[in-house]
Parts: structure tokens; sequence; C-alpha cells
């Protein structure tokens, strides 16, 4: 089964930034959409990034465009959000996730594995 890893969450000042990865295992990546989901304290989990097999297509919440890149490494089986400008709102736990195809979907349910999260916390 596939297995994601996410590393590079942390403590940040408001308009630092952070670089997320997500690393799979057991399974190659190259087939797969990959999401970014956030959950904050009493909030709903909500869909921040997400990029397709091949890293041709990309979509953003419109809360962090312009502000957050998705990027991907097929060959290191890696999935990377680039976080700029961060603000305290972006204060969340981030997951990585895989759907089972090669396109992107908005909803969490659309997506088959996950990552056990990572916690980004945007304080100053």
């Amino acid at each position: 089964q596939l297995q994601l890893v996410e590393s590079g969450g942390g403590l940040v000042q408001p308009g630092g930034s952070l670089r997320l990865s997500c690393v799979a295992s057991e399974f190659a990546l190259e087939y797969n959409a990959i999401g970014w989901f956030r959950q904050a304290p009493g909030k709903e989990r909500e869909r921040v990034s997400c990029i397709s097999d091949t890293g041709g297509k990309t979509m953003y919440a419109d809360s962090v465009k312009g502000r957050f890149t998705v990027f991907r490494d097929n060959a290191r089986n890696t999935v990377y959000l680039q976080m700029n400008s961060l603000e305290p709102e972006d204060t969340a736990v981030y997951y990585c996730a895989a759907r089972k195809v090669y396109y992107c979907s908005t909803y969490p349910s659309q997506y088959a594995y996950w990552g056990q999260g990572t916690q980004v916390t945007v304080s100053s």
C-alpha cells in the first residue's frame, strides 16, 4: 500500500517561508495526482493545492494563490509545497494525499492515501 510521509513543518514568523515535502514509499508516485490539504483546530479540512501526475496541471485555493507553489520530482518520489509570505491564518496541520488516478480533485474523499500530517505554525 502506498505510504506518504510529510516533513518540513515548523514555527515561522509572518512573512516567512517553509517548504513541505511529501515522500512516498512502497510504490512510485508517478501515476498519481497529489493534493495538499490543511486542517486548523475547529475547522474542516480544506484543499490547499493539487498537482497532476506529470506536474502539467496544478490547482490552488484562492487563499494561497500567488504565495504557495506545488511541484514534484517523480524521480525522487517526492512532491513539494513551497509556502511563501506565510500568514497566521495559514496555521494548521498540513497533509499530503494521493489519488489513484492522474488528475486532481477538490474533494478529500477522492483521495485514497494520506500522510500523517505536519504542523505549520505562523506566529510572531
